[in-house]
């Protein structure tokens, strides 16, 4: 591998941050309207237990929603469970064992999910993993290719049917994907999609979350052809002060640490957006999009204006996962 390959991607994406730093210091963050009650509703969030997932998961809670985190710690997940529940006992909050990093185990929390006979209204994928050293999933996959994009794009398909038949017209079922805006340095390379001739942590995973960005968007595409009443947004939650960042070399580590009390979003400002998209009643009808500070942004990134592009990722995918594309039909 060459230096300079290893090298860019790592500029792009301080450069993309810079910016991103830079209007946060100069805006103010996207304040949450009051949300209607959500009694009756039944919502997944993947990596529910900290961070910008448990904020979403706790109040999704707090309005009456039927909350159910996955997330592969359990430990950490029944600690989650406790606080949500510590804070507003009515809760109706559940922790199911959900690694991404295996097909399997998505397979798993799948079938446990459907065997339960609960409707599905709102599924947020939110787990991530960042800048993790080179490393497989169970089934060899690249880890932030696997964990961030593969695993939500499977337990997405897999919980399609449940999200047809639990949304109705006026109330629609809502797919909301955490991307991030270190997609613009990202570049999709269908040839290598593993990451396999030139290994980068920061390339890795701005690939993850614009594969991320082009399946929400192609997924929306396939809804509305369709006529079924789910859609499919992408979110950008802004330089939030989490634990997504501790795999950074020490030194950024501490500068990160030194700059995110002033200038990060807090975990619940960042979850602001994501649940905006998720439960805002004026957003029905108009499924899709790119959203960042509570607002649908364009985004400038020449794969998200690329149809081709974005159908040869979804082409791969299906294959990658063992699925096949005709199950779509079966929907509704």
């Amino acid at each position: 591998m060459s230096l300079l390959a290893y090298i860019l991607p790592i500029i792009r994406i301080y450069l993309v941050g810079l910016k991103v730093l830079l209007c946060q210091m100069f805006s103010s963050p996207f304040t949450l309207p009051v949300m209607p009650n959500q009694h009756g509703r039944v919502a997944i969030v993947t990596g529910g237990a900290r961070g910008i997932g448990y904020e979403i998961a706790r109040h999704m809670a707090s309005l009456g929603a039927h909350v159910i985190i996955g997330g592969k710690d359990e430990q950490e997940g029944l600690s989650a469970l406790r606080r949500i529940s510590k804070e507003n006992t009515e809760a109706k909050v559940e922790f199911e064992v959900l690694d991404l990093a295996s097909l399997q185990s998505v397979r798993r929390f799948v079938e446990t999910f459907k065997a339960r006979d609960l409707p599905l209204h709102i599924l947020v994928n939110n787990a991530a993993v960042m800048f993790i050293p080179e490393g497989c999933t169970k089934e060899g996959f690249e880890q932030h290719f696997g964990v961030n994009y593969l695993g939500h794009f499977l337990l997405t398909l897999l919980l399609l049917d449940i999200l047809g038949n639990s949304g109705k017209c006026g109330s629609s079922a809502r797919v909301v994907n955490i991307s991030s805006s270190a997609h613009h340095a990202g570049e999709i390379k269908l040839h290598d999609l593993q990451s396999r001739k030139c290994y980068s942590p920061h390339a890795a995973y701005c690939q993850s979350k614009l594969a991320l960005l082009l399946f929400s968007s192609h997924l929306q595409l396939v809804l509305e052809r369709g006529g079924f009443p789910v859609s499919s947004c992408a979110v950008d939650p802004g330089m939030v002060d989490t634990a997504l960042y501790r795999h950074l070399p020490l030194p950024l580590r501490l500068a990160q640490r030194a700059t995110a009390r002033l200038f990060f979003r807090t975990p619940a400002e960042g979850a602001s957006t994501v649940l905006y998209t998720a439960l805002s009643p004026s957003l029905e009808g108009q499924g899709g999009g790119y959203w960042a500070n509570g607002r649908r942004e364009m985004t400038s990134h020449p794969a998200t204006h690329d149809p081709q592009l974005q159908l040869c990722l979804w082409d791969a995918s299906w294959k990658l996962v063992g699925l096949n594309a005709s199950r779509l039909t079966t929907l509704g």
